[in-house]
């Protein structure tokens, strides 16, 4: 049971861990995709993304139920969150390097790793590690309203699964679609009354999904805004949250209810009111994202404008927004 603390918005005492159902669906699903590439295209190079981000999401996930059960110190599990970012990122460069992956080295074209040096591999791997465990964290932190994360991983999933499509890769499609699958059969059960939370199993596993897919797409040569797209908003709440508890001389870690979506709430606004507002902003910036797949350079600086605009909107909501009784 969840019991209200410090950093919750709910009043009641709330059933959590369904997040291991998302993680037992989207497993099988998963598993079920990966085999069937293998039996109908061993010879390409789709099945290993698939293996590599169905791994990778299953220990981020397992990490989670850990934390829920028994709960972790914070060395031990930045440790481990560390060590699973860092066998996906470098799993998923050497799949690519030894495919077809990559599109060119041009800004709107994502980055082609086939004939890489080992220094601009060696950066690769280590912006791999630090963006898919920092985004585990922020999609822990952006764990807080009713509705927020089943939309996020909604979003992000028919994001990969459209950039897949349009981009040609159809082991992209397939991640995506069992993404948005399983968070979507989580949503009524979040949404309807009593409730039930995902926990941290279920938003370790959201975290690390999005981000190994992320990462898997932009080494492939999925232009970099396309990959990333979903996950700018919350990025840029936790990050502007963070930056802003230091500079008032609070500490980072403590529980608190001061990200964007948060404060939305407690302006009046029901869970799924604020939370469709944090999904919405997601969806823009998913679709500007997706936007840059027909661009040159010029027009991806536009985009890359138009997603910081959107941030900056955003963040703005808890001011603009008139307070409700």
């Amino acid at each position: 049971m969840d019991v209200p603390n410090e950093r919750s918005s709910h009043a009641q005492p709330v059933l959590r861990g369904l997040g291991l159902a998302v993680l037992i669906a989207m497993a099988c699903g998963g598993g079920l995709a990966t085999v069937l590439t293998i039996v109908s295209s061993p010879a390409q190079p789709g099945w290993p993304f698939l293996l590599t981000i169905g791994a990778g999401s299953l220990a981020a996930g397992l990490l989670g139920l850990r934390e829920d059960l028994k709960g972790l110190s914070v060395p031990v599990r930045s440790g481990i969150l560390l060590g699973i970012a860092a066998l996906s990122s470098i799993a998923l460069l050497w799949i690519a390097r030894s495919g077809s992956g990559g599109a060119g080295l041009a800004w709107q074209l994502g980055i082609d790793v086939t004939g890489a040096p080992w220094w601009a591999l060696i950066l690769l791997a280590l912006y791999g590690i630090l963006f898919i465990s920092s985004y585990i964290n922020v999609a822990n932190f952006m764990d807080g309203l009713n509705g927020i994360s089943g939309l996020h991983g909604v979003i992000a999933g028919g994001t990969f699964a459209a950039a897949g499509w349009l981009f040609g890769a159809s082991w992209l499609f397939v991640a995506g679609v069992v993404l948005a699958a399983g968070f979507a059969g989580f949503l009524p059960w979040n949404l309807s009354r009593p409730g039930a939370f995902l926990g941290d199993v279920g938003s370790y596993l959201l975290g690390g999904a999005t981000a190994i897919i992320s990462f898997a797409a932009f080494a492939d040569g999925v232009p970099l805004l396309a990959a990333i797209g979903p996950m700018v908003i919350p990025f840029g709440d936790v990050g502007v949250t963070l930056v802003k508890r230091v500079r008032a001389g609070r500490r980072w870690d403590e529980p608190h209810k001061e990200h964007t979506y948060q404060r939305i709430q407690q302006m009046g606004y029901s869970h799924v009111q604020a939370s469709g507002m944090a999904a919405c902003a997601t969806l823009l910036a998913s679709v500007l994202g997706l936007a840059s797949l027909f661009t040159g350079l010029l027009g991806t600086l536009a985009l890359l404008a138009g997603g910081i605009a959107v941030l900056g909107l955003y963040l703005l909501l808890p001011r603009i927004l008139p307070t409700r009784a």
